[in-house]
């Protein structure tokens, strides 16, 4: 069912729409080097034979999983020999799984015009591709197909006696349709092969109906898209961390089972889980990152089916938690002070006299010991170098906790300016 023209392309109208940029370039025949990006089953492979197809352009097909650079050198000497006329694409299939060696390899062939390079992958090609075959090739973004997409591609295979199921007299219901659509994922490849199998069930003398019952039957269990380290993968982590973030416990439970099902290791959500408690909830909730904690040890005490659970519940916690960037915040700023700004001195107060020699030259002198004073607290002293007193980096927010923490430092704040003690501000210097 691999459509022989432009006409039978279903899907990516926002690339092969007409009037579209590559629409113009197909039908011109005009070839240049690109990327085909999307998830599998999209076209992808499909759209570039039809590209190569339009331009009268000879291909040659290589795949990465299976080829190394003697593949290579094999397809561009091809390609060199000029059997193939005047336009020679080299379609690489899965081209991210190539190493940085190995895309350096098409770079001078790409310039000089040897070859037109298309390369297809399911990576997002700024981390899988290097920057030099980048720069020397488009980008085009292929999407999962919509329901009406594949809604034309089902109606295509059960008309078509020829290429198609047309001649097995064929239906399918409604719902079995609607389930085709959520189960494939947008998938024309897994659409089409679930039709198939079955097909198979029916006795094609007599022909029948497809049912939602028998489209389940041969799908199996569903496995949800994920790519381990690949797009897919941290895309439902970063929906699972925003959704906490955000305060939604219903939309962090969703991606949590979502990354669950797919096959996501749930060590990976607990270990997320103490970042956000300390990067999102902070000291607004400091009992956020203990719950985490304890939800790790628990998956590990007490295996995945109980341990999954404990997460869960940590989820939700972290989700409902109040949330606070304060110590996110202080800690960033404060770490670019250290790197950026000078390195002042230890206060003479501040520094330890572990000798006599160090007493004698005055450290430690004056240090005033808080537990000794009224509130544990020496209103009035100092703790950073004089040039950075003014500078104040941690902020507790309105919220939770934070809220008491930040009325705790008003008030000692007040006990500084009332104090009628002050240390010197040039007593190091």
């Amino acid at each position: 069912m691999r459509p022989t023209q432009l006409s039978e392309y279903v899907g990516q109208t926002h690339l092969v729409g007409q009037g579209k940029p590559l629409y113009k370039a197909i039908m011109e025949g005009r070839l240049h080097s690109m990327i085909l990006w999307g998830p599998p089953g999209t076209g992808k492979t499909t759209l570039a034979e039809l590209l190569a197809q339009e331009s009268s352009a000879q291909v040659i097909k290589i795949s990465a999983v299976t080829s190394g650079v003697k593949d290579i050198r094999g397809a561009i000497e091809q390609a060199k020999s000029g059997l193939f006329g005047a336009q020679t694409m080299l379609f690489v299939d899965e081209v991210h799984r190539f190493n940085k060696s190995q895309q350096d390899a098409f770079l001078p062939h790409i310039e000089d015009g040897t070859i037109v390079f298309v390369g297809a992958t399911t990576e997002n090609p700024s981390f899988a591709l290097n920057n030099a075959l980048l720069s020397r090739a488009r980008i085009y973004r292929l999407k999962p197909l919509e329901h009406e997409d594949l809604a034309a591609l089902i109606d295509r295979v059960l008309a078509d006696d020829q290429r198609g199921l047309g001649a097995r007299a064929l239906e399918i219901e409604p719902a079995a349709q609607e389930f085709l659509y959520r189960v494939t994922d947008g998938d024309a490849r897994k659409t089409l092969n679930y039709l198939e199998l079955a097909a198979d069930f029916i006795d094609e003398k007599t022909g029948g109906t497809l049912t939602r019952a028998l489209i389940e039957e041969v799908s199996g269990e569903r496995a949800l898209a994920m790519d381990h380290q690949g797009d897919a993968y941290y895309d439902l982590l970063s929906a699972f961390h925003k959704s906490v973030r955000g305060s939604s416990p219903d939309g962090a439970l969703y991606w949590f089972c979502r990354f669950l099902v797919a096959g996501g290791d749930p060590v990976v959500i607990a270990r997320r889980l103490l970042a956000i408690a300390s990067e999102d909830i902070g000291n607004a909730d400091p009992r956020a990152l203990q719950l985490a904690l304890n939800a790790w040890d628990t998956f590990h005490r007490v295996g995945p089916v109980e341990g999954e659970r404990a997460i869960a519940q940590a989820t939700l916690y972290c989700a409902s938690a109040a949330k606070s960037n304060a110590v996110y915040t202080a800690f960033n700023e404060m770490m670019a002070q250290v790197r950026e700004g000078p390195d002042y001195p230890v206060p003479s107060h501040l520094r330890n006299a572990p000798t006599r020699t160090h007493k004698q030259e005055g450290y430690g002198a004056e240090y005033r010991y808080a537990h000794h004073e009224p509130q544990a607290y020496v209103a009035g002293e100092r703790y950073l170098p004089a040039a950075l007193t003014q500078k104040q980096w941690y902020r507790p927010s309105d919220r939770g906790l934070e809220q008491k923490i930040q009325a705790k430092l008003d008030w000692l704040r007040d006990l500084d300016r009332n104090s009628a003690w002050q240390r010197c501000a040039d007593d190091e210097f």
